[in-house]
């Protein structure tokens, strides 16, 4: 069974069995749970606003495919 299956089963599962199972799985994985969770700094956040601002405003971007050329020819340079 894929990975992809295997979440879709445990989402099906955890939406229909009782509270008390519910925290008792929380529990076992609380730790996990509680490090994967990203806080970012006011500073990153206030990048980020920055840049979707910009964004909705007009500025330029750049395609994934042109991203990946200008990454290739950068570590061309670095090699050399």
């Amino acid at each position: 069974m894929t990975t992809v299956a295997l979440r879709q089963k445990l989402h099906k599962f955890i939406d229909s069995i009782e509270e008390k199972k519910v925290k008792a799985i929380y529990t076992l994985f609380e730790n996990e749970i509680e490090q994967s969770e990203v806080e970012y700094s006011d500073e990153f956040k206030a990048e980020l606003d920055k840049r979707v601002e910009y964004y909705l405003n007009g500025g330029k971007t750049v395609s994934a495919t042109e991203m990946k050329k200008r990454i290739r020819a950068i570590r061309q340079k670095q090699v050399k």
